[in-house]
């Protein structure tokens, strides 16, 4: 079992270290895609956008940008780090492929949850798989049952620094088969797979991953069940250090 441990932390450290070869030394390129329906963006300065998100990925020294256009080869070229925050609209399988190639020549994608739907294709190609709908939990409940503190971290760098953070409406995920399990809610959280919108016979209930990561190639990626962790509005003292952790793996520091 600690030989075990031993290894999973490794590998964890190791995608936290991953260098920055595909920046060539200079300035780590971050872009945003906002080209499928975000309501949610990094140019606005409202409760709900990402505009303290990208100012924290600035503060590491990263240039970020945003595109509108189709994630193709053009679109990625030149980028070390990808971001998808809350697709309304769904990937074209050209998209799909592309952003795989991105992370197998070496890129970093993280992606966060707002619906489900939208990302299925893209996770399917990494191996993650989402619920039916959002998580509903018993502990540590901020206000309603959908909206949580997260306490069920696991020693990755990611949350260095932090005893929990918040979420807003989150999804579980699976990690699949070589996948990491980063963060889980606790095991009194259930999924209303019934559509009841109680706890009934037949709905999941146990710990569920919140934020995943894994390998793909020579480079990496993070998943979030949740998009509202990062905007201006929840960026309190945890989840601002988490959003900083996070923006340094992406600028590859």
């Amino acid at each position: 079992m600690y030989r075990r441990t031993a290894l999973l932390m490794v590998a964890i450290t190791l995608l936290f270290s991953t260098a920055t070869a595909m920046a060539g030394g200079s300035r780590a390129q971050i872009l945003f895609d906002q080209g499928h329906n975000q309501r949610f963006i990094i140019e606005e300065m409202g409760m709900l956008h990402l505009s303290g998100f990208a100012e924290i990925m600035r503060s590491k020294g990263a240039i970020v940008t945003s595109t509108t256009k189709i994630l193709d080869g053009d679109a990625l070229k030149n980028v070390t780090a990808l971001v998808i925050s809350g697709p309304f609209a769904s990937l074209r399988t050209e998209e799909v492929d592309a952003v795989v190639r991105f992370i197998e020549r070496g890129g970093r994608l993280a992606a966060m949850l707002h619906i489900g739907p939208p990302l299925s294709g893209l996770l399917a190609r990494l191996d993650v798989y989402h619920s039916n709908g959002v998580l509903h939990e018993r502990n540590n409940v901020i206000d309603i049952d959908t909206t949580f503190r997260l306490t069920g971290l696991s020693g990755s760098p990611l949350f260095a620094g932090l005893p929990q953070f918040s979420v807003y409406g989150s999804w579980a995920l699976d990690p699949g088969k070589a996948g990491t399990a980063l963060a889980q809610s606790s095991s009194e959280a259930w999924v209303d797979l019934n559509g009841d919108k109680v706890l009934s016979t037949g709905d999941a209930v146990g710990a569920f991953a919140v934020v995943v990561s894994g390998e793909l190639g020579s480079g990496s990626f993070i998943v979030f069940g949740d998009d509202a962790i990062f905007q201006n509005r929840y960026l309190d003292d945890n989840n601002r250090r988490l959003a900083d952790n996070l923006a340094g793996w992406l600028a590859g520091r």
